[in-house]
C-alpha cells in the first residue's frame, strides 16, 4: 500500500513528463558512453580503458576529478533540511578540495605517474618503491573503501528512479520503513471496534515511518490506556505493517545498474569522464534553476529562514544545529567543526578516482586552470543546495527522518510541477542526483575494476595476458561488482551520507600521507609508506568499531545515526589517523635503510628528452629542469 502523508503543503504527482526526462538522460549517458569506446580504440586497452590515454583537458578535470556522489544531492541536503544553517560550515572545507587536491598533491601526482607509467593509483606505489606488495596492499584499500562507498550509491540510483515513477506517492523516500499507519489503517482500527477518540489519537502518526516494531510500539503505545493497548496491540501492529516488496524501487534498481555499468563497460575511462562531464553540467543548471525557483515560493532567504526557524527552533538558525528529536543533541560541536575541514580536505585530496584523473591530465597548465574551474563549480553547487533545503524546511516542514534524503527531488516536485511542462521540468532536475550517482558508481567501477585488472590479475595470476584477455577480465569484475551491489541493496541501507563520511575518512587516512610522502620526500621508504598506510586505516576503523559496536561516546554529539564513530576528545577520526599515519610513516622511514639513491634521481631530478616510460617528451617545464621538490 502507499500510505498518504499529513504535510502541510500538497505535493504534485508525477506525471509520464518525469519519467520521460529521466529517460531521455539515460538514453544520453548511454551514447555518450558509445563515443567514448570509439575514441578509446586510438589507445592500448590498458591505458586507454583505465586512463584515457592521458588526454584530459581543463574542464573534464574540473568537472569530474572530484566526483559529486548522492551524499551531494541526498545525504547532505537531508543534514541541511534536519539541522539547519550550521552544516554550511560543516560542508565549507569542500571548498577549498580544489586548492588542496590539485594544487598540493595534484602537479607532481601527474608528473611521478607520466614518469613511472603508472596507470593506476597502485600502479603509482608499486613503481615508486619497486615494491608489488605495497602495490596490492593498496589495491585491496581502495577496494575496501569504495565498495562501502558503492553501496550506498545504488541505493539512491534505485530511489530516485522509484520517486520519478508515475503516481508513486510523496512517501517514496521511505523504503526502510516497516511501519507506516495510512487512512486504511485507521478504517481497519474502527472495525475492530477501537473507540473513535483514540482512533483520532492514532490518526496523528498516519503518514510518518517507522524503522522496525519496537519504535512503532514505542511510539503509539503511549497515545492510548494500557489496557486498550493490550486489547488491540495486535489489531495496531497489523494496520500498521508495510507490504516490504517495494517492486518500484527495484526496477528503479535494476534500471540505474544496467544504465551505469552498461555505459562503463562500453566506453571505459573515457565514458566515466565524457558522461561526469555532462551530468555535471546538468547538476549544475538544475541546482541553479531549482534555488531560483525555491527562493520564489519562499519569499526570500530571509522569509525562508524565519519561516522554517518558526516551523523548529532558534537553534535551525545557529550552531550547533537543531535537534529534532529534542534530546538535547549536538550536530556540530566545535570540536567536529574543527576537524570536518580535515574530512573533505583530506577526503577530496586521497579519493583514488579523483587520484587517477590526476594522473590522467594532459599537462600541469591543465592541472591550474582546473584549481579555477573547479573552485567556482563547487560554489554554485553546494551554496545553491543550502539555500534549496532551509527554502524545503519553509515550504514542506513535516518531513519525517525517513524522508528527508528527498528534499531536493520533493523541492522539485512542488516548485515547478503545476508549471505548463512542470513535470518534464521537474524530471530534469531530478536528474540532478540521478546523474551525481551515476558519476559516483562509474568513476568507482573503473577504479575497482583496474585494481582488481591490472593491479591483481595482470601482476600476480596472468602477466603475459593480451588486450581481449584484459578486456575480458575488466567485463566481468564490473559486471560482478554491479551484481553484488544490486543484491546488497535488496534490503537497503540507512545512513548515505554517514557511509560517504566513512569512506572518506578512511580513504584519507590510509592514503594522504602516503602519497605526499612519495611524492615530495626522497627519503621515505617501503616500510614507512606501509606504517603510514596500515597506521591511519587502523585507527580509523578501530574508533568506528569502538562507536558502532560498543556504543562508546555521548550519542547526542554529531549526526543522529547508529553508524558513528567514537569521537576521541571530541574530533572526527580522521584527524587522529592522519597524526598516527603521518608519524609512523617517518619514524619507520627515519629507522629503516634509505632506498635507491639512482631509482630516486629517476623521479626526482632531470630526465633526458624523451626518456619517461611513455616514450615521450615531457609536457610540463618542470620535467625537463633539475627538481629540487621534496629534497
Amino acid at each position: 500500500m502507499t500510505p498518504p502523508t499529513l504535510l502541510a503543503v500538497e505535493i504534485p504527482d508525477t506525471g509520464l513528463g518525469t519519467i520521460s526526462a529521466l529517460g531521455l538522460f539515460i538514453l544520453a549517458s548511454l551514447a555518450i558512453g558509445i563515443l567514448a569506446n570509439f575514441a578509446m580504440k586510438k589507445g592500448a586497452f590498458l591505458r586507454a580503458f583505465f586512463l584515457g590515454n592521458r588526454g584530459l583537458g581543463p574542464w573534464a578535470m574540473a568537472l569530474t576529478a572530484t566526483v559529486q556522489s548522492g551524499g551531494t544531492f541526498m545525504g547532505f541536503p537531508s543534514y541541511v533540511y534536519t539541522h539547519g544553517w550550521v552544516v554550511a560550515i560543516w560542508i565549507a572545507g569542500y571548498m577549498v578540495v580544489p586548492l588542496t587536491g590539485f594544487g598540493v598533491l595534484g602537479k607532481r601526482l601527474a608528473q611521478l605517474s607520466r614518469r613511472t607509467g603508472a596507470i593506476t593509483v597502485p600502479d603509482f606505489f608499486r613503481e615508486r618503491y619497486n615494491s608489488p606488495r605495497l602495490g596490492l596492499t593498496t589495491s585491496l584499500l581502495i577496494l575496501f573503501f569504495m565498495c562501502v562507498m558503492m553501496v550506498a550509491q545504488f541505493k539512491a540510483g534505485g530511489i530516485v528512479m522509484k520517486l520519478a515513477w508515475p503516481d508513486t506517492g510523496v512517501l517514496a523516500f521511505s523504503e526502510n520503513a516497516e511501519y507506516m499507519l495510512a487512512e486504511e489503517s485507521l478504517a481497519a482500527l474502527r472495525d475492530a471496534d477501537l473507540r473513535e477518540e483514540s482512533v483520532q489519537k492514532m490518526a496523528t502518526l498516519v503518514g510518518r515511518p517507522f524503522a522496525d516494531e519496537k519504535e512503532f510500539e514505542d511510539t503509539a503505545s503511549p497515545l492510548l490506556t494500557i489496557a486498550e493497548w493490550e486489547e488491540y496491540k495486535t489489531n495496531i501492529l497489523a494496520a500498521g505493517k508495510l507490504n516490504l516488496t517495494d517492486w518500484r524501487y527495484l526496477i528503479g534498481l535494476a534500471v540505474f545498474s544496467l544504465t551505469v555499468v552498461g555505459y562503463t563497460l562500453v566506453g571505459g575511462f573515457l565514458a566515466a569522464v565524457w558522461t561526469d562531464l555532462f551530468q555535471s553540467v546538468m547538476m549544475l543548471l538544475g541546482v541553479v534553476a531549482l534555488m531560483a525557483m525555491a527562493l520564489w515560493a519562499a519569499g526570500g532567504l530571509e522569509q525562508a529562514t524565519i519561516q522554517a526557524v518558526a516551523n523548529t527552533s532558534p537553534n535551525f538558525a545557529f550552531g550547533p544545529g537543531y535537534d529534532p528529536k529534542g534530546e538535547g543533541g549536538l550536530f556540530l560541536p566545535l570540536g567536529i567543526a574543527f576537524s570536518m575541514f580535515f574530512v573533505w580536505v583530506y577526503a577530496g585530496m586521497a579519493s583514488p578516482a579523483g587520484m587517477v584523473r590526476v594522473m590522467a591530465s594532459d599537462s600541469t597548465g591543465t592541472l591550474r586552470r582546473s584549481i579555477y574551474l573547479l573552485s567556482f563549480y563547487n560554489a554554485l553547487i553546494y551554496i545553491p543546495l543550502v539555500m534549496i533545503c532551509i527554502c524545503g524546511r519553509a515550504i514542506i516542514p513535516d518531513l519525517q527522518p525517513g524522508q528527508t534524503d528527498a528534499i531536493v527531488p520533493l523541492m522539485a516536485l512542488v516548485t515547478f510541477g503545476k508549471l505548463p511542462f512542470g513535470s518534464v521540468i521537474a524530471g530534469l532536475v531530478m536528474a540532478v542526483p540521478f546523474g551525481a550517482v551515476m558519476a559516483t558508481v562509474s568513476a568507482y567501477l573503473v577504479v575497482i575494476a583496474s585494481g582488481l585488472v591490472r593491479d591483481v590479475y595482470h601482476r600476480f595470476i596472468n602477466p603475459k595476458a593480451n588486450d581481449y584477455e584484459l578486456k575480458r577480465v575488466a567485463f566481468v569484475v564490473m559486471i560482478v561488482v554491479g551484481v553484488l551491489a544490486v543484491a546488497a541493496n535488496i534490503h537497503p541501507v540507512d545512513y548515505l551520507q554517514a557511509l560517504v563520511v566513512f569512506s572518506g575518512e578512511g580513504q584519507a587516512a590510509a592514503f594522504v600521507v602516503p602519497a605526499l610522502m612519495a611524492a615530495f620526500w626522497r627519503r621515505s621508504t617501503t616500510p614507512g609508506v606501509f606504517a603510514a598506510m596500515l597506521g591511519g586505516t587502523a585507527v580509523v576503523l578501530v574508533l568506528y568499531t569502538l562507536g558502532i559496536v560498543f556504543k562508546l561516546g555521548d550519542p547526542t554529539v554529531g549526526p543522529p545515526t547508529r553508524f558513528r564513530p567514537y569521537f576521541l576528545l571530541g574530533i572526527e577520526p580522521i584527524v587522529w589517523g592522519l597524526l598516527t599515519s603521518a608519524i609512523a610513516g617517518v619514524w619507520v622511514s627515519l629507522r629503516t635503510q634509505p632506498p635507491d639513491a639512482r631509482v630516486v634521481s629517476k623521479l626526482f631530478d632531470a630526465q633526458e628528452e624523451g626518456s619517461a616510460p611513455e616514450n615521450k617528451a615531457p609536457k610540463d617545464k618542470a620535467q625537463r629542469r633539475p627538481s629540487h621538490e621534496g629534497a
